[in-house]
């Protein structure tokens, strides 16, 4: 249950850290310039990752909100009230935050400006209170821009919400700005699939917008490394448009002993960072903001919020009876930072370098709620990592 006293509390407090916190710049890894030698170009270096147990610092697990459908964004009635859905996103929860959630508030918009052609002040400020079920990614992103649309004085957003940053899914995600792992191209609808393109073009734009150490987003050089050719002959999720100096390797002498390797630019987000900052932007808003752990459907539908946003994540299985969504179990080994490393890559693993380490993934598990990390994972995820670094250190 919320203790009024105890999050105002919370919140100046945190309003003090958060603002004192946002002029601490992240190191921003730009990456290595092209050198130019009697007019030719010199190919690229790279650092290589100091990938050994020895430099472990921690060990994180997160539960995706898998749909094979993909995510949902939704409107449906609760009583009287609009129930607002905007969840399921896999593993593309950050990437697509600020897609989805401008979808679901465009589904307000009709709503709110319904019941008279023109309303009375007191009546459309009633109207104009959104509550937000999350405070996730997600939730936030959704907060926003409700506040950005609709602001009608302090309190016209409220989220509820069990846990707050640092301690949501959104906190470990890889933060990693590539649309993937949240479908399955045989069972999704031709609807979703222009929801989905909308969502990447409006995220992507809108991440562009935030680059710097503020919000601790940046654009950085990416490679995909494949066996054979045929692997990626496809587009990247979302267009090729999205990603700039998109270009293809045949060269495994210089690219990580692989093959085939596909280069190009994309964001980075820090999600420490990132999420801290948009907490701080919806205080200073007038956001508000109630610790509540909610059991069903029917407390919900008790809020005095006219419009309900669902960001609640995999908690919407229980909530609203989504059977179709399940967990997919992801663990990450996490080295000591390295500011030299300038570059992603995804092959049998990934590896993005963030300010607070070195994040090492590759785990997908289906229907596994386990939060405990898995030594013969830790095994397995150090082996693919230390096997790239191996390919790299052949040049």
């Amino acid at each position: 249950m919320s203790n009024h006293a105890c999050v105002e509390s919370n919140r100046r407090a945190f309003l003090r850290s958060a603002l004192a916190a946002s002029t601490f710049l992240a190191t921003a890894r730009t990456a290595q310039p092209l050198a130019f030698a009697a007019g030719h170009k010199v190919e690229r270096t790279f650092a290589p990752v100091k990938v050994s147990r020895d430099r472990l610092i921690r060990e994180v697990v997160g539960l995706r909100p898998y749909r094979a459908e993909g995510f949902v964004v939704d409107a449906e009635r609760l009583g009287e009230k609009l129930l607002i859905h905007n969840y399921g996103h896999g593993g593309a929860g950050i990437t697509l935050s600020w897609g989805t959630a401008s979808l679901a508030v465009a589904l307000a918009r009709g709503f709110v400006g319904t019941r008279t052609a023109r309303p009375q002040r007191g009546l459309r400020s009633a109207q104009r209170r959104f509550a937000v079920l999350g405070c996730g990614v997600n939730g936030l992103s959704t907060a926003r821009l409700l506040q950005r649309s609709f602001q009608d004085g302090p309190g016209t957003v409220t989220i509820y919400a069990r846990d707050l940053p640092p301690d949501t899914t959104s906190n470990i995600a890889g933060g990693f700005w590539l649309p993937t792992s949240l479908y399955e191209p045989e069972a999704v609808s031709a609807k979703f699939v222009e929801q989905f393109r909308q969502a990447c073009r409006i995220s992507n734009r809108a991440f562009q917008l935030l680059v710097g150490p503020e919000y601790g987003v940046r654009w950085i050089d990416t490679f995909d490394l494949y066996g054979n050719e045929a692997e990626f002959t496809s587009e990247l999720p979302g267009g090729n448009d999205l990603y700039p100096e998109h270009k293809v390797h045949r060269d495994a002498k210089h690219y990580f002993g692989a093959p085939y390797v596909r280069q190009y630019s994309t964001m980075l987000i820090e999600p420490s960072i990132y999420l801290n900052a948009l907490l701080r932007d919806f205080y200073i808003a007038g956001g508000k903001l109630v610790v509540k752990e909610f059991r069903s459907r029917e407390e919900i539908a008790r809020l005095p919020e006219p419009v309900i946003f669902n960001c609640a994540g995999l908690g919407a299985r229980a909530l609203f009876g989504d059977k179709k969504l399940g967990p997919v179990r992801g663990q990450l080994e996490v080295l000591l930072p390295q500011a030299e490393i300038d570059y992603c890559y995804l092959g049998d693993g990934y590896m993005f370098p963030r300010r607070d380490g070195i994040i090492l993934g590759g785990t997908f598990d289906h229907d596994d709620w386990s939060l405990e990390p898995k030594p013969e994972q830790t095994t397995q995820i150090l082996e693919a990592h230390v096997g790239i670094m191996k390919g790299l250190k052949s040049l």
